[in-house]
């Protein structure tokens, strides 16, 4: 069974960073694709950013595009989501998600919710002016 826990959120000022990290206690944690997306209130889940198994492909969404970096550490089934210059608009709760997405789909299907099949309990974070 896939449990993930996100963690690393917190109250910050614009122009600060983060670093969010999400724990998978589960067993499929290196044959599976892992994305971050984020929700406001009032706002549908966004896509962020995603991972493949191996860590070699990545993709971002244009509004964090340079901003935020994904990546993952296989041997602590963990994977990170490094995020500078943060911005009052990126107040959310931030939610890791976990997929067994074929890799010549990953293309095709990353940032689509449903093509994930797990999801943390997500983290908030808070970017004051």
């Amino acid at each position: 069974q896939v449990q993930l826990r996100e963690s690393g959120g917190g109250l910050v000022l614009a122009g600060d960073s983060l670093r969010l990290s999400c724990t998978d206690s589960g067993r499929t944690f290196n044959m599976s694709a892992m994305g971050w997306f984020r929700q406001a209130p009032g706002k549908e889940r966004e896509f962020l950013a995603t991972i493949n198994k191996s860590g070699e492909r990545v993709f971002y969404a244009d509004s964090v595009k340079g901003r935020f970096t994904i990546s993952r550490d296989n041997a602590e089934n963990t994977a990170y989501l490094q995020m500078n210059s943060l911005k009052p608009d990126d107040t959310a709760v931030y939610y890791c998600a976990q997929g067994l997405i074929p890799e010549e789909k990953l293309s095709y299907h990353f940032s689509s919710p449903p093509s994930y099949d797990d999801w943390g309990q997500g983290t908030q974070v808070t970017v004051s002016s």
